[in-house]
């Protein structure tokens, strides 16, 4: 399959704000991701990808990450919270049986309720409706573990499917649809990049781009995506915005300091990016 695929990764509120602030700073230095052909978001990235594959102003979304907390509920997510959670996705062997383990974590944690959370959801999003240019939004079901990619003939409301993907085990409640339960796509990868395979030309951005025993790392899908063939780039946070993100990716007060670093790193992976753009 010809055309580009822009991939985008989870990684909290701090990384909705970094890839923000990633490509409008890109667009800015002439490298425009928002035409892309296909566009995969997981968990922070399904909602900046909505905007893209929706046609939404980048800078206008942008300049909402620097508008404060807004509608978002802070939220713990800390070395205490990331060590349960890769403890339940512990192993390589059966992937899905430790994504099972991680949506047994999640159906039995006190969160707030599925209502409240997705009210928040849509309230980052620009658009209710799925855009008519491809868009894959990753989770995985609770009760099996299985990997699933939410697209516009799924039948699912945009809504519910980004509300699943950024369902953070532990943290925020499951996601009900069709009478199952979904939790975070990037409980299977932090970006879910294999869903490029087929596109020619390839940019991933992945706040957190690491890999830990289920979860499989972004360097890792890179390099088969480049054994078919296809140009790929990386764009992973510098160390500013490494430091501007914090610890808890979830707390909305760092938004803006988020955001701002990925505009301000856009320059120096520019030529990278245009390379394969």
């Amino acid at each position: 399959m010809a055309g580009r695929a822009l991939v985008l990764g989870g990684g909290g509120v701090t990384g909705v704000a970094w890839e923000f602030g990633v490509l409008t700073g890109l667009a800015e230095a002439g490298v425009d991701l928002s035409t892309a052909d296909l566009v995969v978001g997981t968990s922070a990235g399904s909602v900046v990808a909505v905007s893209v594959a929706s046609g939404a102003d980048l800078e206008e979304r942008y300049q909402g990450q620097l508008a404060g907390p807004g509608g978002e509920i802070a939220a713990r997510f800390g070395p205490a919270q990331i060590v349960r959670l890769l403890w339940a996705v512990r192993g390589r062997r059966r992937p899905e049986r430790a994504r099972a383990r991680a949506g047994r974590m999640a159906l039995a944690a006190r969160t707030v309720s599925e209502a409240e959370r997705r009210a928040v959801i849509e309230s980052r999003l620009p658009v209710r409706d799925w855009p008519e240019r491809r868009l894959l939004i990753t989770a995985v079901d609770a009760h099996t573990g299985e990997f699933v990619a939410f697209d516009a003939g799924s039948g699912v409301p945009l809504v519910d499917a980004v509300a699943a993907s950024c369902a953070v085990p532990g943290v925020w409640p499951p996601v009900t649809i069709d009478g199952r339960r979904y939790i975070d796509g990037g409980i299977r990868s932090g970006t879910n990049a294999d869903l490029a395979a087929g596109y020619e030309r390839v940019v991933i951005v992945a706040p957190a781009p690491q890999g830990f025993g289920a979860m499989t790392g972004v360097a890792r899908f890179a390099a088969g995506l480049r054994r078919e063939d296809a140009a790929v780039a990386v764009v992973t946070p510098d160390r500013a915005a490494q430091r501007a993100s914090g610890w808890n990716v979830l707390d909305p007060a760092r938004r803006a300091a988020a955001a701002r670093a990925g505009r301000a790193q856009a320059p120096a992976v520019a030529d990278a990016v245009r390379a394969v753009w």
